[in-house]
């Protein structure tokens, strides 16, 4: 039962344990709700029998009905207690536990997940679906199988009170049912469409947000407004088509119900003028049947909105069951040799981008990987930090397999520097600090200034403590690029991956910034993307890759000799065009 709940509901195993006790103090309220309706049942049975009309018995009989009353609030409350705890509060608590265990399986998935996945998509997992889940499960789920139970409960009882009667208020239930159900596909599959129609909308907008520069640069503000104009109004007719078709649904079951209270009238006017009822039972029976559609009413209303949840129920099973990566913790690494072992990789089926790559990048070298776009150099660089895992063959660190190593383990080995920085809404001295969170002003100062940051950060307006915006947006790309060095200096790591690291950087620029790449690539493994020849020029050893294949292997100066190499072909094409832009104009 318990698993059943945990995959069908998205619950944890807590979360399904409170989900059954939220369920049994919901019927117990159900049930304690019915005790007014029992205790005027006893009075009025007393009453009708003459006990009531006895003067020597009255007062006796009026504490005897006040005490029956305030024994039914008091366990009305106690059970309203529990079931507020165990319904709500314990929901709210499930809510923030699936918060926190869908994060911690992000920060457990390769990397290059989140670059796969589009961000308003992991957003609307993290944020709207969860909101959504907690909203329903606290107010509609545990109602629903508490109402058919209470329902069946009381269904039971009636039918064993008067059978005939029982038939005549209950007949409508299942046709009302099997009208709601048989659209149940159809409303799963609307659903979907809506919430797909939204999701369209929210990455429209995101996308809008994050390419703002270019469309205002083309003046495409009105094409974009267009295109987000038809995403609402086709956003806006699903939802409404839906709305509409569902809430007929519903209300056409709703309507069906009432023809049970004409069912009782008729049939129980019947039964009255043959005797086979006498006129409390009659009474007794309209009275439920003027109440009892309404907790049904409740049921359809909640097995509708369950029906809404199946598709974010799926999308956090989905998002559960994605496979993490995984290694030991501890690996007490001697040496930091990075070898290529046969490595073989492809982001999708048919599409290979390396293949049985091969070569070693030793500790204390620069290895330098280069070759035309597209050959495979970042790719290299992020499988050897694990971002993704080889389909084929091995790369080791240390003589280990980092596939068996823990993803965070092996990324304390290493500094990066991406081409494509990432800095955050804070201060430059903490945008530095993350390479090292407990790192004192003294040593964040020391590795700025060997990144150059220090003289552009002491014109600031608070110098260190200056706030550069959303992704850094008071820099310039030089500047962020210096923090990004900055930060894989404060680090120290013995293993260093340069990914055009210099990239963003004028030429007087990134000569003064080379002395801090020195610094920081002393004694280290280092791998060094760069389409600049000038960049890998005093490295140890050059991997050129061109289609996903290593074709050439050695020292800079010996694979300038060969004359038909793509090395040697690169660097005349620059030294052509450099001389090219040198060339006065005439």
């Amino acid at each position: 039962m318990l698993s059943i709940l945990e995959r069908r509901l998205a619950l944890s195993p807590k979360g399904a344990q409170d989900f059954l006790k939220g369920v049994f103090f919901t019927t117990l309220l159900n049930i304690a709700l019915m005790l007014p309706a029992v205790f005027v049942f006893l009075f009025l049975d007393d009453y009708l029998k003459g006990s009531s009309v006895q003067s020597a018995n009255i007062h006796q009989t009026i504490w005897y009905y006040l005490i029956i009353g305030v024994l039914f609030m008091l366990l009305t409350w106690i059970i309203t207690r529990f079931q507020y705890r165990s319904t709500y509060t314990s929901i709210y608590e499930e809510s923030a536990n699936r918060r926190i265990s869908l994060a911690e399986k992000l920060r457990k998935l390769p990397l290059a997940f989140f670059g796969e996945k589009n961000l308003s998509d992991l957003t609307s997992t993290i944020m709207t679906d969860n909101t959504e889940l907690e909203h329903t499960f606290s107010h509609a789920v545990p109602q629903l199988f508490a109402s058919l139970i209470s329902i069946f409960l009381v269904a039971v009882a009636m039918f064993v009170y008067n059978w005939r009667l029982s038939l005549a208020l209950f007949w409508v239930v299942p046709v009302a049912a099997a009208v709601l159900l048989a659209s149940k596909q159809w409303q799963r599959k609307n659903h979907k469409t809506i919430y797909n129609a939204k999701r369209t909308v929210t990455e429209w907008i995101q996308e809008g947000l994050e390419t703002i520069q270019e469309v205002k640069s083309y003046g495409n503000e009105d094409l974009y407004l267009v295109g987000l104009d038809d995403k609402l109004n086709a956003y806006e007719k699903k939802l409404t088509r839906g709305e509409l078709v569902s809430g007929v649904l519903v209300n056409s079951a709703h309507s069906l119900l009432k023809l049970g209270i004409a069912s009782v009238i008729i049939l129980g006017a019947h039964l009255l003028a043959v005797g086979m009822v006498d006129m409390f039972t009659y009474l007794m029976f309209l009275i439920v049947a003027s109440r009892i559609y309404e907790p049904i009413n409740e049921v359809f209303n909640n097995l509708a909105a369950l029906f809404y949840l199946d598709i974010r129920i799926n999308r956090m099973n989905e998002m559960e069951s994605l496979p993490i990566q995984q290694g030991q913790k501890e690996c007490g690494l001697s040496h930091f040799d990075i070898v290529f072992d046969g490595v073989s990789f492809s982001y999708e089926s048919g599409k290979q981008v390396l293949k049985n790559v091969s070569f070693v990048a030793k500790q204390g070298e620069i290895t330098a990987l280069v070759g035309p776009s597209g050959g495979g150099k970042s790719t290299s660089a992020k499988l050897t930090a694990r971002f993704w895992d080889v389909d084929s063959g091995n790369i080791s660190l240390g003589g280990r397999n980092i596939r068996t190593m823990d993803p965070e383990t092996l990324l304390c080995y290493f500094s990066i520097v991406f081409q494509d920085v990432v800095l955050f809404n804070t201060t430059v001295m903490d945008n530095i600090r993350i390479g090292k969170r407990d790192a004192t002003d003294e040593e964040v100062l020391r590795v700025a200034k060997l990144a150059q940051c220090d003289e552009f950060v002491r014109n600031m307006p608070d110098g260190y403590q200056t706030v550069i915006g959303e992704n850094g947006e008071r820099l310039s790309g030089g500047e962020r690029q210096r923090i990004s060095i900055a930060r894989a200096l404060l680090k120290d790591a013995p293993v260093v991956l340069l990914d055009e690291a210099t990239a963003s950087l004028d030429v007087g620029n990134e000569t003064k910034v080379q002395a801090g790449i020195s610094e920081l690539i002393r004694d280290k493994t280092v791998l060094i993307i760069a389409h600049r020849m000038r960049t890998v020029a005093d490295a140890d050893k050059i991997v050129v890759l061109e289609n996903g294949e290593v074709v050439e292997s050695g020292k800079g100066q010996e694979l300038r000799t060969r004359r038909d190499g793509v090395f040697s072909a690169m660097v005349n094409r620059q030294l052509v065009t450099a001389n090219e832009s040198a060339a006065p104009d005439n």
